[in-house]
Order: structure tokens, then C-alpha cells, then sequence
């Protein structure tokens, strides 16, 4: 699966972006979708997930309300809605594709429950 993640850019506090990724082959044993954000010197953290299959969402605490992950089947393209951005937002952001379960249930928050990432986008958000 090969991932491109695109939509990134500076943008005022309060504002909004919408974050695509496309994955170019797409294969059938997709489970999920997920997006991961990082910053310099610290840990990829997890942002929301989308199960490919019947569209189940996961979010973080720090952008449920604001953020909205959704997908396009027809495109093969995952989207992430960014509203009411804030400074602290701003990192650089990855798409991931997990093509096995690690356990039922599973919210798709770790990294190790991805084998496919596609490369990054700076979001930018200034106060």
C-alpha cells in the first residue's frame, strides 16, 4: 500500500484544514485508516482512525469534537476535517494503513498496529 498524504499548510488559530490520503494501491485487507501527528523531539501521537470497513471513528481526547476523519471508498482517500485549530496543533502529520487486527475491539490508536505510512504533512497553526 503506498500512502500520500497531502493538505498541510499554515493556517490562524481558529481555522481549518482538511488533510487527505490517497492510497495509491489500494488493497482489499485494509482494516483501518489512521492519522498520527509529531512534533520535533517528541513521540508520534495518535489523532483518529477510521475503520475501512463499516466507518467506525476513534479520536483522540485532544481533537474529539474538532477533528473529523471520514472516507471515500470510491477514491480510496481517508480525510481529516481540522476545525478550531489551535497553536498547539501544529506538527507534522502521517497517515498509516493497518492491514491485520491485532484484537477485536481494537481502536487503531497504537503505532504498532500499522505496517503502511505514508510520508508526512506540516500543519502549522499560529497564534
Amino acid at each position: 500500500v503506498q500512502l500520500q498524504a497531502s493538505g498541510g499548510g499554515l493556517v490562524q488559530a481558529g481555522g481549518s484544514l482538511r488533510l487527505s490520503c490517497a492510497a495509491s494501491t489500494f488493497r482489499s485487507d485494509i482494516y483501518a485508516i489512521g492519522w498520527f501527528r509529531q512534533v520535533p523531539g517528541k513521540e508520534r501521537e495518535f489523532v483518529a482512525a477510521i475503520r475501512w470497513s463499516g466507518g467506525s471513528t476513534y479520536y483522540a481526547d485532544s481533537v474529539k469534537s474538532r477533528f473529523t476523519v471520514s472516507r471515500d471508498m470510491a477514491k480510496s482517500t481517508v480525510y481529516l476535517q481540522m476545525n478550531s485549530l489551535k497553536p498547539e496543533d501544529t506538527a507534522v502529520y502521517y497517515c498509516a494503513a493497518a492491514t491485520f487486527v491485532l484484537r477485536d475491539g481494537s481502536r487503531f490508536e497504537k503505532e504498532y498496529e500499522y505496517d503502511y505510512w505514508g510520508q508526512g504533512t506540516q500543519v502549522t497553526v499560529s497564534s
